[in-house]
């Protein structure tokens, strides 16, 4: 009888043990950050950034995994079918968000029945460029180069239904020049060929453009924003030139499974805002020249409908679609 009572206390502390050793594990868990885009470009390092502060935030490891293609679909329908425990989460820029909706009629996910927002990151301006070599000194010389000379002068974008592309179809509406669009397959391509003069000009985000405004390969010449850059002071923005409403902002923000439980989002948003406040993402903000724009959970889905409506409104006035 007390052989059978040791053993049973035996095997009762056996199973309390691996038990908490499942929960341990389970709590230490590691959070991965999936992001839409390939490694090494502006979402990505950013995710890397953030990532690293999550970290002490958390209190757990936290891995970046580059899931691009589909114009951020794989990425948004591989998190939007995760386990929604908080340990999965989706950094995405406007595009995947706000425009694929009413771009694409079969979508293969739903971002407002899919996807949890967490909190916005950083929003930042889409910024005009033409090539440095080029004669091409200002907006006033391009449209009227466009004027000029219909139907040839080009703007580049990222690709259909890309943020560049809203920012053109923007500029095409306010002043009714002549451009034609011409889309990349990503914005490496589009700025190549904007550097050496085979396209007009190029539509992006600051921090993207930074690097190559830095080095005298494109010139900027207007910012699609109501106010200037610091980082390009001199740049006026469209509205200064008495182009009225050509906003294009394109924001990264962070998201859940949509079944994820409101406390766990909330926690995520605590984590992440305490993130962003840190020096290390503050240097990053502060040198890509982005702005960092940390949100509530339901702020943020306000700025997500806004934007969906609007770029909705773009998209049929322009008569945009996915095999343009």
């Amino acid at each position: 009888m007390l052989t059978y009572k040791k053993s049973f206390v035996a095997k009762a502390l056996c199973a309390a043990t691996f038990a908490a050793m499942a929960a341990g594990a389970q709590a230490q868990a590691p959070t991965t950050v999936v992001v839409a885009f390939p490694a090494g470009g502006p979402a990505d390092t950013l995710a890397r950034v953030v990532a690293s502060e999550l970290e002490s935030e958390l209190k757990t490891t936290v891995v970046v995994e580059n899931k691009p293609g589909g114009n951020g679909a794989i990425a948004a329908s591989y998190v939007a079918r995760a386990a929604p425990d908080g340990k999965t989460l989706f950094l995405s820029s406007a595009g995947a968000i706000a425009i694929n909706p009413p771009l694409y009629p079969k979508l293969v996910y739903n971002p407002k029945k899919e996807l949890q927002p967490v909190t916005m990151l950083v929003s930042t301006p889409e910024v005009l460029v033409v090539p440095a070599k080029g004669d091409i000194k200002s907006v006033e010389q391009f449209l009227k180069q466009a004027k000029d000379q219909p139907g040839t002068t080009t703007l580049s974008s990222s690709g259909v239904g890309s943020m560049p592309h809203m920012a053109i179809s923007l500029l095409k509406a306010a002043t009714q020049a002549d451009i034609l669009h011409v889309p990349y397959r990503g914005a490496a391509p589009a700025i190549t060929d904007t550097v050496g003069g085979q396209v007009g000009g190029f539509f992006g985000d600051i921090s993207g453009l930074m690097p190559f405004i830095t080095d005298n390969r494109v010139r900027p010449i207007g910012i699609a924003a109501p106010k200037r850059s610091a980082l390009l002071p001199d740049v006026p923005t469209f509205d200064e030139l008495g182009i009225k409403g050509v906003h294009a902002n394109n924001w990264y923000g962070m998201f859940a499974p949509k079944a994820t439980p409101r406390e766990t989002v909330d926690s995520l948003n605590t984590a992440l805002r305490a993130a962003m406040a840190s020096e290390s993402v503050q240097a990053y903000v502060k040198k890509s020249g982005i702005e960092a724009t940390p949100t509530t959970p339901d702020e943020f889905e306000e700025i997500i409908d806004a934007d969906t409506q609007k770029w909705a409104d773009v998209i049929k006035a322009e008569g945009i679609t996915v095999n343009e």
